[in-house]
């Protein structure tokens, strides 16, 4: 039965249950900062510092094993510390934020996978770089719960600079003194949402489903508030619809939920309002007439 097929996995196993909520919660703090990302023209910075926290959680995983919060915390300071330099290479010489970014996280992901094989045998390394949705526990659910919950505050608080930051950062800079505190304010909550992933989803996944429901949001709607709720839906639908040909289709649960939201970006472009067809159909008719 279809109900049978939709429902039975979350009421019958309690590790999908987890692995839902924890993609939930993800979606929640992770789609808007994806939107914020986007707006910025910084999808690709979203993927250099879902590398850059790599050393950091390899430390963790060297030290202590899998463990969440030796990971947790060698993964934010690492984040942090690739942040921070690739701003200040930026600010201080003449190479731009971007170059310096993907400088430190080439770096970055390659000591880290350095560090991991040092110890660890290949499954602990795919397990550090793809992560593992269906074994969350609790200390990773709280984890992702206390991250998307600082994140929808930080968002709350500071949502008047964030927006005008992205549409013109020059005059937020000219009215008032909270441009670079906002910019790495935001740069730090990029960071926690990806360590938070990290744990669900790996440090190469977890930047999927900030983006690509963003991304995908972006053909629906045109204002910042609706993009963000719609980024929001496109991840929960993502995540459900993942987790659930994961199960059905003996598939790894993390690519699952990426290519889910792939499909709903592609499906996009292809049919929302603002994408390939029917942005078009105006121009035509009006040709043709």
């Amino acid at each position: 039965m279809p109900v049978d097929w939709l429902f039975a996995p979350f009421t019958e196993f309690v590790f999908m249950r987890r692995a839902l909520l924890g993609a939930v919660m993800l979606s929640l703090s992770a789609c808007p900062v994806g939107v914020f990302l986007m707006l910025r023209r910084m999808s690709l910075t979203g993927d250099a510092m879902a590398h850059a926290i790599l050393p950091g959680a390899a430390a963790g995983f060297l030290l202590y094993g899998l463990q969440i919060v030796p990971m947790t915390v060698g993964g934010l300071i690492a984040g942090m510390v690739v942040a921070l330099s690739a701003g200040a290479v930026a600010r201080l010489t003449i190479q731009k934020e971007d170059a310096s970014m993907a400088a430190f996280y080439l770096i970055s992901l390659s000591f880290g996978v350095l560090m991991v094989s040092l110890r660890g045998s290949s499954v602990d390394l795919m397990h550090v770089l793809f992560g593992t949705v269906l074994a969350l526990n609790n200390d990773a659910l709280l984890l992702i719960a206390l991250s998307s919950s600082l994140t929808l505050v930080a968002l709350l608080v500071f949502w008047r600079a964030l927006v005008a930051e992205c549409l013109d950062p020059m005059f937020l800079r000219s009215v008032s003194k909270l441009g670079p505190p906002v910019h790495f304010v935001f740069l730090g909550l990029v960071v926690v949402n990806l360590v938070a992933g990290f744990q669900a989803l790996g440090t190469l996944l977890s930047v999927g489903l900030m983006i690509l429901p963003a991304a995908a949001a972006r053909f629906w709607v045109n204002r910042v508030a609706a993009m963000c709720l719609v980024a929001i839906g496109i991840g929960l639908l993502a995540s459900v619809s993942g987790l659930l040909l994961s199960y059905h289709a003996s598939l790894p649960s993390g690519p699952a939920i990426i290519l889910s939201a792939g499909a709903v970006y592609f499906a996009s472009v292809l049919l929302a309002p603002r994408g390939v067809l029917l942005s078009r159909l105006p121009r035509t008719a009006h040709r043709t007439a």
